[in-house]
């Protein structure tokens, strides 16, 4: 099959998947937006199907109308190039277009691909695998940001009728010593990857060793009964004013019962908080201070990617937080035009997370992968495993 029909296969997969994610989600739900940071339901929709009837059916296809003038204006995400847009803080106030109508604008591009990604030359593919990459990340925010929504509401609504099983008692924590000296780090090789996870370069790797798992709800209760979040000399200077100023106290997502036990909203609704999960929701302050209270460190993004590359065990549960800054690699280099916005702008400010979450659709994790938040967010799936110095 050439390569624009495998393509073909996967954007009806992806494209798919998303829709299935909204199912049993009222237009109320889809519309909602419960802080800056979030985008709806309605917004992520549209957003992703926007990108692929701006950088390649209007681009790249003749005769191409836009299914509504307006849109571009309305589901533009940060993309300065492609002009103004509808402030990101009042998304939640689109309550027109309605939801079918989100449906339809996605069935037109849709179709138009279908007929239309035959004769793409091999750098509009290109730009069709990003587009996917890209639906996969609002996949996963589409995630973050229901249940954020849900959180916010008194009733507490399930996301999912599913079950949450609770996670197997994953026993004391093993330290894992790293590879040392000069060592590789980055995408190489003809598989996609975002361009901030390239070039391929040399790190300098110092005596170290990391753990082979994830820190545990049952171990962050430790730091919490501690009193971890009243102890200003285990925070960084501006996680203790973010902490002081926001009143933190426990987890994102965690509240205590009538009987005081501690319970946590997730995606299945309210349950009592499992001691054996991987502790989520955390801020990098927090996992910063977490990690000074045990004695340890955050891994390097470096280590972090070196130790998974050799087989580093990987829960799959959490984003896990590394104590190194988002920016660019030695020789890194934006694309041209638009898409060039993608990543390198966000290089300030931010720190870089490695693995994977529950929210992270299949398929869309890898070693050089390089998420990354500001240190002050933790409505992601966001937790944390440790590394010292030996």
């Amino acid at each position: 099959m050439p390569r624009s029909g495998e393509l073909l296969e996967r954007f009806r997969q992806v494209r798919t998947h998303s829709l299935r994610l909204a199912e049993g989600l009222s237009d109320a739900d889809a519309t909602a937006q419960s802080m800056d940071d979030a985008s709806p339901t309605k917004w992520h929709l549209a957003h992703i199907s926007w990108f692929f009837e701006t950088f390649l059916l209007r681009d790249h296809v003749p005769g191409y109308r836009l299914f509504d003038e307006a849109f571009p204006y309305l589901f533009n995400s940060y993309y300065e190039a492609e002009g103004a847009r509808h402030a990101r803080p009042e998304r939640g106030l689109l309550t027109r277009p309605s939801i079918d109508q989100v449906l339809a604008y996605r069935s037109h591009v849709d179709g138009a691909m279908a007929e239309a990604m035959a004769g793409f030359p091999e750098e509009l593919l290109d730009l069709v695998e990003l587009g996917l990459n890209h639906e996969q990340q609002h996949q996963e925010l589409l995630l973050t940001d229901i249940l954020h929504l849900f959180s916010r509401n008194p009733l507490k609504p399930a996301y999912s009728a599913k079950p949450t099983a609770r996670a197997a008692d994953p026993g004391p924590v093993q330290w894992i010593e790293g590879r040392t000296g000069i060592q590789q780090i980055g995408h190489d090789g003809p598989a996609f990857a975002f361009d901030c996870e390239g070039p391929r370069h040399d790190v300098l790797l110092n005596p170290h060793a990391i753990a082979n798992r994830p820190v545990t709800n049952g171990e962050w209760l430790g730091f919490l009964e501690d009193g971890g979040y009243r102890d200003a000399r285990l925070w960084l200077s501006d996680g203790w004013a973010w902490v002081q100023a926001e009143a933190i106290e426990a987890p994102l997502y965690w509240s205590r019962t009538s009987d005081q036990r501690w319970s946590e909203f997730g995606l299945s609704g309210t349950l009592d908080v499992d001691p054996s999960a991987p502790v989520k929701h955390v801020s990098h302050y927090e996992a910063d201070a977490f990690a000074t209270w045990a004695g340890a460190r955050l891994p390097t993004e470096a280590e972090w990617e070196v130790a998974a590359s050799d087989g580093l065990p990987n829960s799959g549960a959490v984003w896990e937080w590394t104590g190194s800054a988002y920016l660019p690699y030695p020789g890194f280099a934006p694309a041209d035009g638009a898409v060039g916005e993608y990543n390198g702008k966000f290089m300030s400010g931010q720190a870089v997370l490695k693995g994977g979450s529950i929210a992270t659709p299949p398929g869309h994790v890898r070693t050089s992968y390089r998420n990354f938040f500001y240190p002050h967010q933790r409505w992601q799936f966001c937790g944390l495993r440790l590394a010292k110095n030996i």
